[in-house]
């Protein structure tokens, strides 16, 4: 046991070292979130209040924590790319150690990153007018947080295992974080969307990982939740196992 674990360990070490030696990386990862919640928030809080929502910033809020979480995760798998590129990964890969345990370690390092500053943004939330209702559920909301975090930084891991361009990365990666963020709940409701959006809504695994987190938040735990429990968690494992596969095929 202590043979496998010892690596991961060493891996989720290294992948939480390499973000937090970047200072300015760290404080820029934080500029989009704060821009989203203070220009949709107070800018679209007052339509969205004057048509019946409510309280925008306790709509906003779960989505804009799942944004941070989402954007951090996916973009720890340029590392691939940049460790491929100057030797790094070689020197990883060649060492006694199944190539399934240094995936599992960077994406574990890469997913409490992002874990972290997404509790960062919620605290940021809680001064801008978001409420927690209820104390009780939020291991809830760090479970969801936490699956988000894996789902993606495996997602992230697995593009960039077939990558050998890092400019190519951002923009595979912007082409597909957009439509899974906005088309996922986060800053607006889904009700009464065109079918083929809709669609897309339905097989997107960041919508069921929003409405869990956003249930968690305001204190509402029920069957759904389990519902979207359920999804995110089969997403991970099968978006998991499919990055694990991609990374033991990586050439050297």
């Amino acid at each position: 046991m202590a043979k496998m674990i010892g690596p991961i360990y060493a891996m989720w070490l290294r992948q939480i070292k390499r973000y937090t030696r970047s200072k300015s990386r760290m404080i820029g990862s934080f500029a989009q979130p704060i821009l989203f919640l203070l220009a949709f928030g107070f800018g679209f809080g007052p339509i969205y209040q004057k048509a019946g929502g409510g309280d925008y910033i306790q709509f906003l809020a779960p989505g804009i924590v799942a944004m941070s979480i989402l954007f951090t995760s996916m973009f720890t798998g340029i590392e691939v790319i940049w460790d491929r590129r100057f030797g790094f990964l070689k020197e990883t890969l060649v060492a006694p150690v199944s190539r399934v345990q240094i995936m599992i370690g960077r994406t574990l390092g890469g997913a409490t990153v992002a874990v972290a500053q997404g509790f960062v943004v919620m605290i940021i939330t809680l001064f801008l007018g978001f409420k927690i209702t209820n104390l009780w559920y939020i291991p809830f909301a760090i479970l969801f947080m936490f699956l988000i975090a894996v789902l993606f930084t495996a997602l992230g891991t697995a593009i960039a295992s077939k990558l050998e361009d890092m400019q190519a990365f951002p923009l595979i990666m912007n082409f597909l974080i957009m439509p899974i963020f906005f088309l996922s709940g986060a800053l607006f409701p889904l009700e009464g969307l065109p079918k083929s959006i809709e669609i897309f809504t339905k097989i997107n695994p960041l919508t069921y990982g929003v409405n869990g987190l956003r249930q968690a938040l305001d204190g509402v735990v029920n069957a759904g939740i389990m519902y979207n429990l359920t999804v995110v968690i089969i997403s991970t494992v099968i978006v998991g196992l499919v990055g694990s596969y991609l990374f033991s095929k990586i050439e050297i």
